[in-house]
């Protein structure tokens, strides 16, 4: 591997500056240790072959199933697990969070053929760093291992743009849902409301209003129904969060 030093100068060559010429080393680096989780052992022992070629890359272990990843993940702590998706016995989504839980230090990328959007999330929701389908060339599996090991992510193309577009949805929704105004309350509604936050019961609400207790029950049945809400309690406090109401 080239030095970013440059070549090694001659110290009893003058070069115009006093003093003893000193080339530093640069620091050894550990290789990126790498788990292989994949139920086809054929695949398996290809991506081993090709990682063996990368000086700074070292395979670990292997693994044939979700499973057997979580055991092996807890014994060798990788530093990065390369794992399929659809696997028996244990997929590697569900091994995705187990492992997150045995070795918190180790980094997940997921390589499968799965393009489904719904792997893609629930993928990045146990925890996976990255998400790559198999059509990628093993160069990209390489260069992929050091990004994720150097803390970025990594993400398919093609998977990449659906992941977008879902956000763009999802940002969409959220500002649709900001345009909806609050439900609005009465007045005597916004009163009983108040007086069900402090704790109080239908009854003592009906002695500080003057008013029916079978009313008050009628004034928190519409309350609950106008805010979409099954409690008392869930009442007071979507009210507050949206300040409909502020206790004091």
């Amino acid at each position: 591997m080239a030095s970013s030093f440059g070549p090694m100068r001659d110290a009893d060559a003058d070069d115009g500056i006093d003093g003893i010429g000193m080339e530093t080393e640069a620091p050894h680096k550990e290789p990126i240790r790498v788990l292989v989780v994949d139920d086809h052992a054929l695949f398996r022992r290809g991506l081993e072959i090709v990682l063996a070629q990368e000086e700074d890359i070292e395979v670990v272990g292997e693994a044939g199933d979700g499973a057997e990843a979580v055991d092996k993940a807890a014994d060798l702590l990788p530093d990065i697990v390369l794992m399929d998706v659809r696997m028996p016995k244990r997929g590697g989504i569900e091994a995705c969070t187990s492992i997150k839980e045995v070795a918190p230090s180790a980094k997940i990328i997921m390589l499968t053929i799965s393009d489904e959007e719904a792997d893609l999330y629930d993928a990045i929701k146990a925890g996976a760093t990255g998400y790559l389908l198999k059509e990628i060339s093993t160069d990209e599996v390489s260069t992929a291992i050091r990004a994720v090991a150097d803390g970025q992510s990594q993400i398919s193309p093609s998977m990449a743009s659906k992941l977008l577009t879902e956000f763009k949805s999802m940002i969409q929704r959220t500002d649709e849902r900001r345009l909806v105004p609050a439900p609005r309350l009465t007045d005597r509604e916004l009163e009983v409301l108040k007086l069900v936050a402090t704790g109080m019961n239908n009854r003592d609400i009906a002695k500080e209003l003057f008013i029916s207790e079978n009313t008050v029950k009628n004034h928190v049945r519409n309350i609950l129904e106008k805010l979409q809400l099954h409690s008392r309690m869930e009442a007071v406090v979507y009210a507050m969060r949206e300040k409909i109401l502020e206790i004091r």
